[in-house]
């Protein structure tokens, strides 16, 4: 399910980028078409201005008659529709030469920004105002510097674009829900927008991130939110080298719109997957623990004495040969106690065997209770023979133990039955390579015996404070 989920996970992700890639391709399409026009139109307009500004520098077109003089410096001047007059400020910033008529209107224009931009800046190229009323009529100026041959300012060319000139633009394109369209100076002051915003218009818009990467990167995109109406788009441009930048911006709700339902689909047939998935898993994860769980008692059973709950012997050998390698590698002495339960045959015999067995199941209650650390190991060792696993014990301390449990079997009373005693072997061994398991095992076996046939009801051999008591 994982795997599969990281598929269509991949598939989706491949998809959302396809289709920001088309929206990017498209929308740069659009971007570069609006933007060729604009500036195909204003390099006709500026080449107009500067062929004004070099004729004006002209001394012989001081000399000829002012029909003449018009004729000559504005013959190739765009007359396109919302382009207007083409103006000729002197040095205080006067009108005094207009396009569309030989008697132009007394005006002065020395304060507006259009002009002292070129009285501040000689090397000042093509100036864009923002969009101001200029003779009663919306729209932004154009202006260039008017330059004497040793570089003092004689006066300033100006021409004015409509602004409807920007809406006419705007209104042949069919754009979708959420789009956006921005015409900006390089210094990021915003000149057009579509939809229009009056609020928007002529501010500077440099601080937004997606302003900063156009003003950066000639070509690009950027993904992200602006401020006015919190709507994420996608903006791109094209070629912000010309002296207006065309970004255009998509709703991604737009963009990703077909990619959000077809994700929702794939999304529920992956639930609908997933839920029979986790059903199915889980009758199967019963399965398994009950299977686990069986197969845990089966395996402890095969470990395991019937009789007295202790471990087997297949169980001992097992554990004791852990224990054995474990007790080399930490050079720790490991103890064994061998156990046998006296005159058991005797025992057996004049009770019976269901008596035996309950004489049997109290030893091993007493060793069982007595070995319970988790390293230690009681085991039937076969019979009515016992074995006691006693990792990092010495041999006092094992022998001491082996005291216990034979008092405590001793004390055990039966009604109508004799006492019950046990014989006890204790061996110690610190693991080593000229020593073996089987010689541990042999120790406390041979101990056993001993304790027997010293009498029996003892533990061999016997403790420091029993010896001193004999």
């Amino acid at each position: 399910m994982i795997g599969f989920s990281l598929i269509c996970a991949s598939v989706l992700f491949s998809m959302r980028r396809g289709d920001e890639k088309l929206a990017q391709q498209t929308l740069g399409n659009l971007a570069s078409s609006i933007d060729a026009e604009i500036a195909r139109n204003l390099e006709l307009y500026d080449m107009s201005m500067r062929n004004v500004a070099a004729n004006m520098t002209s001394p012989e077109l001081m000399e000829v008659s002012r029909s003449v003089r018009q004729m000559v410096l504005f013959d190739y001047a765009a007359t396109a529709r919302h382009f207007g007059a083409i103006q000729v400020l002197d040095a205080g910033g006067n009108v005094t030469l207009d396009s569309s008529t030989l008697d132009p209107k007394q005006q002065n224009f020395a304060g507006d920004e259009f002009f002292t931009t070129h009285q501040r800046d000689p090397l000042f190229g093509l100036y864009i105002s923002r969009p101001m009323l200029h003779n009663g009529v919306y729209g932004i100026v154009l202006s260039r510097r008017i330059a004497a041959r040793d570089g003092q300012l004689i006066g300033v060319v100006t021409g004015f674009i409509d602004y409807n000139y920007f809406n006419e633009i705007a209104s042949r394109l069919q754009l979708e829900t959420g789009d956006m369209i921005s015409v900006l100076r390089q210094d990021g002051v915003l000149i057009m927008r579509a939809p229009f915003d009056q609020n928007l218009i002529g501010r500077d818009l440099s601080r937004l991130p997606a302003v900063q990467r156009a003003l950066a990167a000639f070509t690009g995109s950027h993904l992200g939110e602006t401020a006015q109406d919190g709507v994420q788009r996608l903006y791109v441009w094209r070629d912000s080298s010309h002296p207006l930048i065309v970004m255009v911006g998509r709703s991604t709700a737009v963009i990703f719109g077909q990619w959000h339902k077809e994700a929702q689909q794939i999304a529920g047939a992956m639930g609908a997957l997933g839920l029979i998935a986790c059903i199915l898993i889980l009758v199967l994860a019963s399965e398994m623990k009950k299977r686990a769980t069986m197969e845990a008692e089966m395996a402890r059973l095969a470990m395991t004495d019937g009789l007295t709950g202790l471990a087997n012997r297949r169980r001992f050998d097992i554990v004791i040969e852990r224990e054995w390698q474990r007790a080399m590698r930490a050079q720790q002495p490991i103890s064994l106690l061998m156990i046998d339960a006296d005159h058991f045959k005797d025992f057996n015999d004049h009770y019976g065997h269901q008596a035996g067995d309950l004489v049997l199941c109290g030893i091993a209650w007493s060793i069982a209770r007595h070995g319970k650390r988790a390293s230690d190991c009681a085991a039937r060792y076969g019979g009515e023979e016992f074995a006691l696993i006693l990792p990092g014990l010495s041999l006092a301390e094992a022998i001491e133990l082996g005291e216990r449990i034979r008092n405590e079997v001793g004390s055990i009373e039966r009604e109508g039955m004799a006492p019950t005693t046990i014989s006890v072997g204790a061996a110690c061994l610190v693991p080593s390579a000229q020593t073996s398991m089987m010689e541990l095992i042999n120790k406390a076996d041979t101990a056993l015996y001993a304790a027997k046939s010293l009498g029996r009801n003892q533990t061999y051999p016997p403790s420091a404070r029993n010896s001193l008591a004999a």
